[in-house]
């Protein structure tokens, strides 16, 4: 968990909540494949760790892991209580959103306030998985994320089940999951149909872009600490930007997620656009380095925020955009 807690620190219409459910039952299940069931009698929903909710209804009080319910409320449903990494306010993805809806029981990683949360009596506790290793795989002997330890995260199962979805693989099937997880609580079909074509409109668009040939990395650069290049297989985002055909250079190594570079060596890595995460050094402190600076994309001009947006068809779309635009006003200068 320590070694993804640092990839993470580096990235970064609403619909009235009524009565608690309770809840009837949790176990595990024999997959993590199927979605959830809505309506006024029971809900189920298996997550992707394989372990089956039910519940006596569908939840509504709904508290979680920042990313998690940022997407839900770009669905919709806004949640009664929050935990992450950073307070609501400072989440991007949480901007123009009236935060004071939400209670804070965490805005630090792993600190959780549990009376805070209890006083909430949420139905539902949703939260990111994320594989410990390239392969995918979800260990279960290590807490989710946002969950400082294993004791600390049974202590919250106590109050109230938790719903885990995984980021692995690319992000559009964290998507795909993530709406099939909106779907189950109530939010309405043709919402999601109408996001999901808007998404799908992104996606086409970042396609096209794509088709100048142009290469592409993803850093988060530090002071004292070097570069740290991104493996786009590792990350769901930057691997479904190659699945619609931007080039991605391995960078190497045998590091999970990260190859770390030292500032003499990042000429070695020279691709056509660089992609700087927003919770490092900026783009200003990256170009006042003077070996970044002799990068082809830094002295063309080509280097663009990478964002963190939650997993969801709004949130994506916006991002999708955002990378096609700035492909579509580069060039190949490697």
């Amino acid at each position: 968990m320590v070694a993804f807690l640092s990839r993470r620190a580096v990235l970064r219409g609403g619909v009235a909540l009524g009565t608690t459910g309770l809840l009837t039952a949790c176990g595990a299940s024999g997959g993590a494949g199927n979605t959830g069931s809505a309506g006024s009698g029971s809900w189920t929903f298996t997550d992707d760790r394989g372990e089956t909710v039910r519940l006596d209804r569908t939840p509504t009080r709904i508290a979680g892991l920042n990313d998690v319910i940022a997407s839900l409320w770009n669905y919709g449903v806004v949640p009664v209580g929050s935990f992450g990494a950073t307070a609501l306010a400072d989440d991007v993805n949480f901007t123009g959103r009236d935060t004071a809806r939400v209670t804070e029981v965490g805005t630090t990683y792993g600190q959780i306030d549990i009376e805070a949360l209890l006083a909430l009596e949420p139905d539902l506790v949703v939260t990111h998985a994320y594989p410990v290793d390239s392969s995918g795989r979800l260990d279960p002997a290590k807490p989710l994320y946002g969950f400082a330890d294993l004791a600390q995260q049974r202590k919250v199962a106590e109050l109230a089940p938790i719903v885990a979805l995984a980021m692995a693989g690319s992000a559009t099937t964290v998507v795909g999951r993530t709406a099939e997880f909106a779907r189950s609580i109530g939010v309405p079909e043709r919402r999601l149909r109408g996001y999901e074509a808007d998404y799908d409109a992104a996606r086409e668009r970042l396609r096209a872009a794509t088709e100048a040939g142009l290469t592409a990395m993803a850093v988060a650069g530090y002071p004292g600490d070097g570069v740290h290049i991104a493996k786009a297989a590792d990350d769901p985002a930057l691997r479904s930007y190659t699945e619609l055909g931007l080039s991605y250079p391995d960078p190497g190594g045998d590091e999970y997620y990260w190859r770390t570079v030292s500032w003499e060596n990042v000429t070695d890595h020279r691709t056509d656009v660089v992609l700087y995460s927003l919770r490092a050094m900026d783009r200003a402190s990256l170009l006042d380095q003077p070996t970044f600076a002799q990068l082809p994309a830094a002295r063309a001009g080509q280097v663009y925020p990478w964002e963190f947006s939650s997993m969801d068809y709004p949130a994506q779309a916006r991002t999708l955009d955002a990378l096609a635009a700035n492909l579509e006003k580069s060039r190949p200068v490697t």
